[in-house]
C-alpha cells in the first residue's frame, strides 16, 4: 500500500527532521510503499501573509538533506512548470495540486521527466473528467490509450481529496473512488478531504473525522492514501486544523490494515 505522510510545508530544518524521524516505521513496514511529503512553497494560501514555505532553491536543499539523513523518497507540490527540471533529480513524485489539475503546460511539464505524477483531483471536476489530465500525461509520454494499468505502468496516480459543496464544505463521494481507478491508481488523501475553506484568513478544517474517512476508503478500496501529519498540529505553520497528530496517524494505518485484511478473508 502507497502511505504518503509528512508535514503540509517545510518548516524549519529541526521540526522538519523530528516529523520525518517519527515517521520511520513507515518506510521500515515491509507492507507499505512509503513516501515523505513536504512541499517548498505553498503558493495557494488563503492570506498573503500566510507562510509558504521556505522556496525552491532552500527546499531543494532541505529536501536533499531529508533524503541523505533518512533515505525517504519525496513528494511536493509544484505550481510552475519552471520548477520541475530543478526538483527532477531530488524528488521521486511531482503533485499537481487540485487547483491546477487541467493546467497543460504544467502537465506536459511532468510528464516529461521519469518521475512518478499524482494528479490530484480538483474540487471543482467529476471524477470522469479525470481522464483528461491523465490523458495529457500519457500521451507526452507516448501512450494514446488511458487506463489503470497504463497509468500504473507509466507512473500516474489520481489523488482524491473531496468536491466543494456549497460554502464551507468538502464532501467526498466515494464512488470516486471506483470511478478514477478505471483512469489510475487511486491515492485517499484523508486530511484535505475534511478541509474547511473559507473560513477566514486561513483554510480551517477537523481532523478528528480523518480516521473515519480513511476507513470507508479502505472499505472502498484504493492503491494508497495521503496524509498530512505533525508533532504537534496546533503549531504547525500550514493546515494544521486538519492534520493528524503522528500517534494518531500510525493508529489509522492499523485500522486500514485490519479492514483490507478483513476484506481479503471475505
Amino acid at each position: 500500500m502507497i502511505i504518503i505522510a509528512g508535514p503540509c510545508v517545510l518548516e524549519d530544518k529541526d521540526t522538519v527532521f523530528k516529523i520525518a524521524e517519527k515517521l520511520m516505521p513507515l518506510s521500515e513496514d515491509k507492507r507499505i510503499d512509503f513516501y515523505f511529503k513536504a512541499s517548498f512553497d505553498k503558493a495557494n494560501r488563503t492570506s498573503l501573509n500566510s507562510y509558504r514555505g521556505p522556496g525552491l532553491e532552500e527546499g531543494i536543499k532541505l529536501f536533499e538533506k531529508i533524503k541523505k539523513e533518512f533515505g525517504y523518497k519525496i513528494v511536493t507540490d509544484i505550481h510552475e512548470s519552471y520548477q520541475v527540471k530543478p526538483l527532477a533529480n531530488i524528488v521521486d513524485v511531482l503533485q499537481i495540486p487540485a487547483f491546477l489539475c487541467r493546467q497543460t503546460d504544467l502537465l506536459v511539464e511532468a510528464a516529461k521527466t521519469n518521475l512518478k505524477i499524482n494528479i490530484k483531483k480538483g474540487q471543482f471536476l467529476a471524477a470522469n473528467s479525470m481522464k483528461f489530465p491523465v490523458e495529457k500525461v500519457l500521451q507526452t509520454r507516448n501512450i494514446n490509450t488511458v487506463s489503470y494499468e497504463n497509468s500504473k505502468k507509466n507512473n500516474v496516480w489520481l489523488c482524491e481529496r473531496g468536491n466543494t459543496f456549497g460554502y464551507d464544505s468538502l464532501i467526498v463521494d466515494m464512488k470516486n473512488l471506483i470511478l478514477m481507478k478505471e483512469f489510475a491508481p487511486v491515492i485517499f488523501d484523508a486530511t484535505h478531504s475534511v478541509q474547511i475553506p473559507s473560513s477566514g484568513k486561513t483554510t480551517g478544517g477537523n481532523s478528528s473525522f480523518v480516521p473515519i474517512m480513511a476507513r470507508a476508503a479502505a472499505a472502498v478500496g484504493v492503491d494508497g492514501f495521503f496524509f498530512e501529519t505533525h508533532i504537534n498540529p496546533k503549531i504547525a505553520k500550514s493546515d494544521g486544523a486538519n492534520m493528524l497528530k503522528i500517534d494518531d496517524l500510525y493508529k489509522t494505518i492499523n485500522e486500514i490494515f485490519a479492514i483490507q485484511d478483513a476484506l481479503k478473508i471475505n
